[in-house]
């Protein structure tokens, strides 16, 4: 029996072209537990790891919209609160797909922390856009009302960016890990977790936001998964991409892959952070797949995406 750790991208919640409602993200939840109920009924123990992007963001707008009537809650707090609602309805139609195969386990959401470092460069050079588009007048306002930073992004209006740093610790991994080891379905690091510092006094929130692929790959570590399955709405990594000599990659060593990486031939903004983490856990010895949500149990035969290895 392997453990795998899936983590899926927006388009397993939210599909493009969607406006957010509940009953549309239920409905692309549904096609993505029936892929996840797949592996687990074939025999592996799978913990599940999410993006959160809209999600958030649409918490930080209601924040916003209502900070006359109820106090508005930071940043952290709203990753968490994300983590709860995604958790609860993954977990829902996980244990409703399991039951239709005859294959049932106890699927839970764990609220996850990842703790990062005080230090990290990233805190000085905030970079991650979040929550809606405002115009520069609003902008200004705000950053003269708050310490927040505003940048234009691309003329489609302002938007609030905040520090992305690096995933030094998942905090609930042992919890995560006696899980597992009960055939627990485990859901957890959503939106890359809950971002914390140590301090005399112990953990505590900042505002900031953890890429999910690179929490998912040191949960994957912490864990002792087998291997890191990336989810992604396209079959397969690219050379190329979007060229005409474009090139799909099936198995890639480390080395190679390292060198394409050298070569720009991931986006920092699209497979860049996927094929980085995948580079990551692959180091420390495991084995990583990217491809889409349709090829998830295929991936897993190696009849499908771009499978990284030593």
């Amino acid at each position: 029996m392997q453990t795998v750790v899936i983590a899926l991208g927006g388009n397993a919640i939210l599909r493009p072209g969607q406006q957010g409602l509940y009953g549309e993200q239920l409905e692309s939840i549904d096609r993505t537990a029936d892929q996840i109920a797949d592996v687990i009924a074939r025999g592996n123990r799978v913990v599940v790891t999410h993006g959160n992007g809209p999600q958030v963001g649409a918490i930080v707008i209601q924040n916003d919209a209502g900070r006359d009537q109820v106090p508005a809650m930071p940043l952290d707090v709203c990753g968490s609160m994300s983590q709860g609602m995604l958790g609860y309805m993954i977990q829902q139609r996980l244990s409703a797909a399991l039951h239709s195969r005859g294959a049932e386990r106890c699927v839970t959401t764990v609220v996850t922390q990842a703790r990062v470092d005080a230090e990290d460069p990233a805190f000085r050079r905030p970079s991650k856009p979040i929550g809606p588009f405002y115009s520069e007048e609003e902008a200004r306002a705000k950053m003269r009302e708050t310490d927040e930073t505003w940048v234009d992004d691309a003329g489609r209006g302002w938007r609030r960016v905040v520090p992305s740093p690096d995933p030094l610790q998942i905090v609930e991994s042992d919890a995560i890990r006696s899980l597992i080891a009960n055939d627990v379905v485990v859901i957890c690091v959503g939106g890359g977790g809950v971002p914390v510092v140590r301090d005399d006094e112990g953990l505590r929130g900042v505002e900031a936001v953890i890429d999910k692929d690179f929490a998912s790959e040191r949960l994957a570590r912490e864990i002792d998964a087998d291997k890191l399955l990336i989810l992604t709405d396209v079959p397969q990594v690219m050379l190329n991409y979007g060229e005409p000599d474009e090139e799909p990659l099936d198995e890639v060593r480390l080395e190679e892959a390292e060198a394409y990486e050298r070569q720009g031939q991931f986006g920092a903004g699209s497979m860049g952070p996927k094929v980085g983490a995948c580079l990551r856990f692959v180091r420390h010895g495991g084995q990583a797949v990217v491809t889409s949500l349709d090829n998830a149990s295929t991936a897993l035969d190696g009849k499908a995406g771009t499978h990284f290895s030593r």
